[in-house]
């Protein structure tokens, strides 16, 4: 059984998240206070879940190592260095995993939770818990935007981490959607299906979309609006607003699912919901929409996900003639109605 675990509970609709040490039952304060301050800073609940997770494998690892965190920042440098790069090891060995489930961690997975918690560090020498580490140095890269202007980003950054193979998601294919969509049982996977590809929205931001508020019934346009209170946790990615424009044939096969749960819809105001079983009217789950990936592929042969159709929006509209910036910001600036 391992040592440090993430617990949580709500506070006015919110959702917090605290690491606790099974064996005194005592709440580890320092990780802790990050994790509320991410929550208070709007992150979502996966990410602040996700941050939450490194962090109890980083304090398993300094638990093996009979390590405080403080005693982390006094390291010299060469010692810091192999300090961080061995705990990528030990991710990689799978040493974070259950007895039973220890194999081998990708390359690009274990930096993520090494990144996650340089994140920590950084709050805690913002806060004044720590000095700085010296591992992490400044990095600057230049770049310019679509008229030419240039602008320097500066970051930290850390040498020791693997050597990750590049993330390779291609984008779906028409016929693949068309397969899908036709072997759909219901009218609300094929309208999800239709709203990804033409939306370019991420899932989670999609399950957000409360059909009182952010459709535009007379432009044919769906927002995307950051909320905290969503019933399954959906919310915009980084607080983001923006609005898409869908065809016409889309809008009015958004209004026929709507027509056809009219019965579920009218006791709730998320556009994607729960169409059976006992949940049936809930909101729809983002676990949910994937497992329904899984069975498409299962009964298809055709791999989907939905980052795969977010690419296929941005294929088609480059395609078109759209320039990269506009695909990828995406905004309509609409008439007041």
């Amino acid at each position: 059984m391992k040592q440090y675990v993430v617990k949580d509970f709500f506070d006015r609709g919110k959702k917090y998240f605290y690491i606790q040490d099974s064996e005194i039952y005592d709440i580890v304060p320092l990780p802790s206070k990050y994790l509320k301050y991410l929550v208070e800073t709007n992150r979502s609940p996966k990410t602040v879940l996700r941050r939450a997770r490194s962090l109890t494998y980083y304090l398993e690892y300094m638990a093996e190592k009979e390590l405080e965190l403080s005693d982390v920042c006094q390291l010299e440098y060469e010692e810091q260095n192999k300090h961080f790069v061995q705990f990528l090891w030990w991710l990689k060995e799978g040493r974070h995993l259950d007895n039973n489930k220890i194999g081998t961690t990708g390359n690009g997975t274990c930096n993520a939770y090494l990144k996650d918690v340089f994140r920590f560090f950084l709050y805690a020498t913002d806060c004044g818990y720590f000095p700085p580490l010296k591992v992490l140095t400044y990095n600057q890269i230049t770049v310019a935007n679509a008229v030419g202007v240039k602008r320097t980003m500066r970051f930290k950054s850390f040498n020791g981490y693997l050597k990750a193979k590049e993330r390779n998601v291609r984008a779906a294919e028409e016929d693949e959607v068309i397969d899908i969509l036709q072997s759909c049982t219901n009218v609300r996977d094929q309208l999800l299906l239709l709203l990804l590809a033409e939306t370019g929205f991420r899932i989670g931001e999609l399950l957000g979309v409360d059909y009182t508020r952010d459709i535009n019934y007379q432009n044919h346009t769906i927002g995307v609006y950051f909320r905290e209170d969503n019933e399954n946790e959906a919310r915009a990615k980084n607080a983001e607003y923006r609005h898409a424009k869908i065809s016409d044939d889309t809008f009015d096969f958004l209004l026929h699912y709507m027509s056809e749960y009219r019965h579920l819809l009218q006791h709730q105001t998320m556009l994607f919901i729960n169409i059976a079983g006992d949940t049936a009217g809930k909101p729809l789950r983002e676990e949910s929409v994937r497992d329904m990936f899984k069975r498409m592929e299962k009964k298809t042969g055709v791999k989907l996900t939905p980052h795969m159709l977010r690419r296929y929006f941005a294929v088609v509209r480059r395609k078109n003639g759209w320039k990269l910036e506009l695909i990828s910001q995406f905004i309509f600036i609409l008439p007041s109605v």
